[in-house]
């Protein structure tokens, strides 16, 4: 059954409509590739389904909730998690400290500034727990700025983790890495996808096609495919529409 789920899912901007009628639903323990050009309506979709902006029509459920509309930090508190496009870490904090701060998050009373960070035992843990699934135990004591792009975007995820999500939105991991770095969020990705769904947008097709199980296309604002990921990939539509003739780089 589906954890998440979209029903004609549309987007407006004035005359311009960046998602039509898309309609995707996610199961347990799946990765759910969308891909398409520049331009296909792809982080506008995630906006949709984290919240960042709230969709013309349609609707968006999380585990049998609808959650249409929510702001994007009631989305994160039921339990959807995502990474951005540009790496958002705190540079001058160690990769304990950012983790700790996203684990802070998700208590009660998150902002209660006389008491000492350090009482707070389960953000602790949770961090440390973070930092371990994230591949960064080793650098746990280095600032944010210390650490090469790629260790950034895992921080990221690893902060992301540390607000203990059952579901995860993931907008371009691989963007801006060369290829060993790309090759550890890749080993990283599918560490988490046997514990997550994962929705992952990326224009890295040997990334996509090595870890996602579903594959849905999207072309100026509509879905022109969607299904098993070798069914997709195959498709004479959408290699002519996006992916080529097979000589190009994607």
């Amino acid at each position: 059954m589906a954890i998440l789920q979209t029903t004609a899912l549309t987007k407006s901007f004035g005359g311009l409509t960046a998602v039509r009628d898309v309609s995707i639903a996610v199961a347990e323990r799946e990765v759910h590739a969308i891909i398409g050009p520049n331009g296909a309506g792809k982080s506008t979709m995630v906006n949709l389904l984290t919240g960042q902006i709230p969709p013309t029509s349609g609707k968006v459920t999380f585990e049998g909730r609808d959650i249409t509309g929510l702001r994007p930090d009631r989305i994160s508190k039921i339990g959807i998690g995502r990474s951005f496009q540009r790496t958002n870490v705190f540079p001058t904090f160690t990769c304990l400290e950012n983790c700790w701060l996203a684990a802070q998050s998700r208590m009660r009373h998150s902002f209660r500034f006389f008491r000492r960070a350090e009482r707070y035992a389960s953000c602790g843990e949770r961090a440390e727990r973070a930092l371990e699934l994230c591949g960064l135990t080793h650098r746990r004591d280095t600032a944010a700025a210390d650490m090469s792009y790629g260790e950034q975007r895992q921080l990221e995820i690893g902060m992301m983790l540390a607000t203990e999500p059952r579901f995860l939105v993931l907008d371009e991991p691989m963007a801006g890495m060369g290829k060993e770095e790309s090759g550890k969020v890749v080993a990283l990705l599918r560490d988490l996808a046997r514990s997550y769904p994962l929705v992952l947008v990326e224009h890295d097709m040997d990334a996509v096609f090595s870890i996602a199980d579903t594959l849905t296309v999207m072309v100026n604002g509509t879905v022109i495919a969607s299904g098993p990921l070798d069914e997709v990939r195959d498709s004479t539509a959408v290699q002519e529409a996006y992916l080529g003739d097979g000589e190009e780089d994607y």
